[in-house]
């Protein structure tokens, strides 16, 4: 069994997710809590609308593999792009942020997340092949979907019957989500150009050393940040709309949550990454060690970054997501270059958090409102 190329396949598709989610999420959730009396409309227009756009790339993959290119990843390709069906499923997730049910979507994740660990340690144990674990992608969605079908299927504020769609509201809505398409395009290549480099110059070894790296980081912390920020977001959004005072001691409040879990993450890894490595993975993985202890400090600066992109959602001032990550994928593209030849593994984690560092910070600082915005916060 080879991760890396599972990896590979992962982030080349990962470049087309933009086009798939249509920058929809954070949008939708505002105009839930904006307007709470047409939240199945808004869901069911999000999810026809991405529907529509899986269709069209799934076709595309399709005649892509069937008649222009003959590649030995053509069922893991085929795998993962079925996956994205069943992620259509996380527009109810939409549904539950806006209505701050959070203790839903922790419990359901987490049981989630017990299911597919498992079945992960059942096919490293029993050395099943590639397709397996990118089943098991399938077999995530497909079980999270159906755990927020299921509550909201009980739930009396939501019905069914409302799911209708709307097409002055889907284009409402692709017009207010187009600068997220952009800067969700942007953060995908970002994340992809390392393993492309990896790729080029070492192999799908690296790649597979890389995965773990960011498997560790991301998957297994990185996510926490990420589901917090979410949960919090709609408290943010109302406060914004009525309470400014209310809505900066918010900001400032998750600003230190997120410092301190971004902390934790880098000093977690720092001390127990060589144990973590040799405990759980194979002498194979060994060389993933320094990497991790510079790529384990990302979230730090990716946290703030985060907040960054919801207060700009808030404030209707997107274009700046896109101007950041453009800059961010240059300085990527410009370290993985410079980097990867000489450091290898090593090289593409610095590069990474460098340009993290870049997009996520140096940004803020360099743009004069921004500026002004932040410091007024202290």
């Amino acid at each position: 069994m080879d991760i890396g190329k599972l990896k590979f396949v992962e982030s080349v598709l990962g470049m087309f997710t933009p086009l798939f989610f249509l920058g929809l999420s954070a949008i939708c959730i505002r105009e839930i809590v904006f307007k709470p009396k047409r939240s199945e409309q808004i869901l069911a227009t999000a999810f026809y609308l991405r529907l529509l756009s899986w269709m069209l790339l799934f076709i595309g993959v399709l005649i892509y593999f069937k008649t222009i290119e003959n590649s030995p990843l053509t069922s893991l390709y085929i795998i993962i792009s079925l996956s994205y069906l069943l992620k259509l499923t996380d527009v109810f997730e939409y549904y539950l942020l806006a209505k701050k049910w959070t203790k839903i979507i922790f419990i359901s994740k987490i049981t989630t997340l017990i299911i597919i660990v498992a079945l992960q340690y059942y096919g490293v144990k029993n050395h099943l092949d590639v397709n397996y674990f990118a089943k098991l992608i399938v077999v995530d969605f497909l079980i999270q979907g159906l755990i927020y079908f299921l509550i909201l299927n009980t739930i009396k504020q939501f019905s069914f019957k409302k799911w209708t769609f709307s097409w002055p509201l889907g284009k409402s809505l692709l017009k207010m989500s187009f600068p997220l398409i952009i800067s969700n395009s942007l953060i995908m290549f970002y994340i992809t150009i390392d393993e492309l480099f990896l790729k080029h110059f070492l192999g799908d070894h690296a790649n597979g050393i890389f995965a773990t790296v960011q498997f560790l980081v991301i998957a297994l912390s990185w996510n926490i940040g990420f589901s917090i920020i979410n949960a919090l977001y709609p408290s943010l959004a109302e406060s914004f709309q009525k309470d400014h005072k209310l809505y900066t001691k918010k900001i400032i409040k998750l600003l230190k949550i997120m410092l301190f879990l971004g902390l934790s993450i880098g000093v977690l890894y720092t001390f127990l990454g060589h144990l973590i490595l040799t405990h759980y993975f194979t002498e194979n993985y060994i060389e993933a060690q320094t990497p991790l202890l510079i790529f384990c400090w990302a979230p730090l600066f990716i946290f703030i970054g985060m907040i960054y992109e919801k207060h700009l959602i808030n404030s209707n001032d997107l274009q700046k997501n896109v101007y950041r990550f453009v800059i961010g994928c240059i300085a990527n593209v410009i370290l993985c270059y410079l980097l990867i030849p000489i450091w290898h593994v090593t090289g593409a984690a610095i590069a990474v958090l460098a340009s993290h560092f870049i997009t996520n910070i140096l940004y803020v600082f360099l743009d004069r409102k921004s500026r002004i915005q932040l410091l007024s916060l202290f």
